[in-house]
């Protein structure tokens, strides 16, 4: 086996394998249930497998134009109208891309600059941080407390500097499962007005919001808007995570500096695929109708779970579930659910994970994107703990 003959000066030298494949492959390696990582257990449509299928076979197999086919950046702009009330340029303002994460890599990556400040919320998704420090920002966090996990708008006011070139946000959010209200947005739109910061929202289940509670886009508001680069996620919406496609909405000045770099880390996306997600989108109900397929999930795994020693937290959004253990023992989150996963069977996720200084409050991550037989056999282990 070869060897690198030189000292590697790590540009992330605190960066090992994310959580979620740690806990991904101790699952396989256990025969565990697997509620760690964000992923269904279940297909998509046949119709879209179809769809991508006909594009294949009717030939369109080459690169698609750098910033995506026309017909789904279309699609996107008449979804996002429709939903938020703001147009947004099909050949300007629309970029599909490879996932979002990669959308939200390049634009931290276009748009911050050495020296550059980023505030961000923790517990904060793993790959926001690490694509502030390769370009040479700082990450200012500010920590959200158990068990509401509301931001204090105070203590955002405080962290804006000179140097503050851009705030990260996440809602319906990951992990928490909480959802920004319209006054948050007010806040946020009150405390960038009149500066030159850029808000990238990261928007991936903004069609899983429950409880009658409607999603509150950036692109609801004008002033945000106007200063927003808002990612979304088809992989979210439409369960095909592996495929690895989402887009992003911003204005044509932002759009332009975004475009330069998604031109060279990516350059375009999988042609057929986006053709066939064009033609899917058409049925809007296949995007309405996810809250409440959803929200059915999220209230058998909460009742599957009512007679166990687990506290539920609030879910608001998303399709994850955050509980309490305290009653059940005062372990760290890791050894907790390194346990719960060799011993119990089910695999999660600890929340200390999502915090740079590892606060941990004993609280874990549940994934309840499964079918109801997986939820239901791991509900069983669970309430057996």
């Amino acid at each position: 086996m070869p060897t690198f003959p030189a000292r590697i000066d790590s540009r992330l030298p605190q960066v090992g394998t994310t959580i979620f494949t740690v806990m991904s492959r101790l699952a396989q390696e256990c025969g565990a249930i697997n509620l760690s990582q964000g992923f269904p257990d279940f297909n998509a449509d046949d119709m879209l497998f179809e769809r991508v299928a006909y594009w294949m076979r009717a030939g369109f197999n080459q690169y698609a134009p750098l910033a995506g086919v026309p017909p789904l950046r279309e699609a996107i702009a008449h979804k996002v109208a429709a939903l938020y009330g703001t147009t947004y340029d099909a050949e300007t303002e629309i970029t599909v891309t490879a996932g979002a994460t990669q959308a939200l890599f390049t634009a931290v990556a276009a748009l911050v600059h050495p020296g550059d400040e980023v505030i961000v919320f923790e517990p904060v998704y793993d790959s926001y941080a690490p694509a502030i420090e390769l370009q040479g920002g700082r990450v200012v966090r500010l920590q959200l407390a158990a068990p509401d996990y509301r931001p204090d708008w105070d203590a955002v006011a405080a962290a804006i500097t000179p140097r503050t070139r851009m705030i990260m946000i996440n809602s319906p959010h990951n992990p928490t499962a909480t959802v920004w209200s319209a006054d948050d947005l007010a806040w946020l739109a009150a405390l960038t007005r009149g500066t030159g910061i850029v808000v990238v929202s990261d928007e991936v289940y903004e069609h899983i919001v429950f409880d009658g509670t409607r999603h509150e886009s950036c692109a609801r508001d004008a002033e945000l808007a106007a200063r927003s680069v808002i990612v979304s996620s088809f992989g979210k919406t439409y369960h095909i995570t592996g495929w690895k496609v989402g887009y992003v909405v911003a204005p044509r000045e932002l759009m332009a500096e975004f475009r330069k770099v998604h031109q060279f880390n990516v350059f375009t996306v999988n042609t057929p695929v986006q053709l066939a997600l064009a033609d899917y989108m058409a049925d809007a109900s296949r995007h309405e109708g996810l809250a409440a397929f959803y929200q059915a999930k999220r209230d058998f795994f909460r009742a599957a779970l009512g007679g166990s020693r687990f506290e539920l937290l609030p879910s608001a959004g998303t399709y994850f579930q955050l509980v309490r253990y305290r009653a059940i023992c005062d372990e760290p989150d890791t050894a907790f659910v390194e346990r719960l996963t060799r011993d119990t069977g089910v695999a999660a996720i600890p929340v200390s994970a999502f915090f740079a200084d590892g606060r941990d409050e004993r609280v874990i991550r549940f994934c309840f994107a499964k079918n109801e037989a997986t939820l239901a056999a791991a509900c069983e282990r669970l309430c057996r703990v």
